[in-house]
């Protein structure tokens, strides 16, 4: 019995093994910044802007493919990312992510817009924090997200890299004083906020 217990412990402790996904992490260099990005073997677990806060390198094949495709995006040869993804999140925050990733290049969205997708109208409160928290940066497209009036609103990443990226893609925002103050240079070191959860 003893021995049948302890091949049983072992057997569970195997499974568990095996059950909990192993984490993969490289570094891109991009014109906003150095950004971090993690995953399993499934996909991308997050893609931040990570500052000078770095760990040790261990990719994998899902981490090259992020890279590569990054570099594309910024390169201006590409539109739409097709890397597996393997966010953690609530079902809510899921949700939000899933829509996200249906703004097309090049356009936007607000945050009313994204709460009626989800069948939440009057959740727009709701929407933006998810959407604050999504933890796949410029992959998932929160930076597309915009205020009711085609405002800024936020953005983790900081609001100057949120500029970078719509008029990147073409977007054009109406002139403001609050617009032309932003200086990129003022948060490409910086690591984004909300990262506290990312595993």
């Amino acid at each position: 019995m003893i021995a049948n217990k302890s091949t049983a412990n072992k057997s569970t402790a195997n499974k568990n093994s095996q059950n909990k996904s192993e984490s993969y992490t490289d570094y891109f260099i991009s014109p906003l910044g150095l950004i971090e990005c993690k995953a399993t073997n499934k996909g991308l677990a997050h893609v931040i802007f990570c500052g000078d806060q770095t760990s040790e390198i261990k990719p994998n094949h899902i981490t090259e493919i992020c890279k590569q495709q990054l570099a594309q995006y910024f390169n201006g040869e590409l539109s739409q990312f097709n890397v597996p993804l393997d966010p953690k999140g609530t079902e809510f925050q899921k949700s939000v992510w899933q829509c996200l990733s249906t703004i097309p290049f090049g356009e936007t969205a607000s945050y009313l817009d994204i709460a009626k997708m989800v069948n939440k109208p009057k959740g727009s409160q709701a929407v933006g924090g998810a959407n604050g928290r999504n933890p796949i940066s410029i992959i998932v497209p929160c930076h597309r997200v915009v205020g009711s009036n085609g405002s800024l609103t936020g953005y983790a990443g900081g609001i100057e890299r949120k500029l970078w990226l719509l008029n990147h893609e073409g977007i054009e925002l109406k002139p403001s004083k609050e617009n032309a103050a932003l200086d990129l240079k003022s948060v490409i070191k910086s690591r984004q906020s909300k990262t506290q959860f990312l595993t």
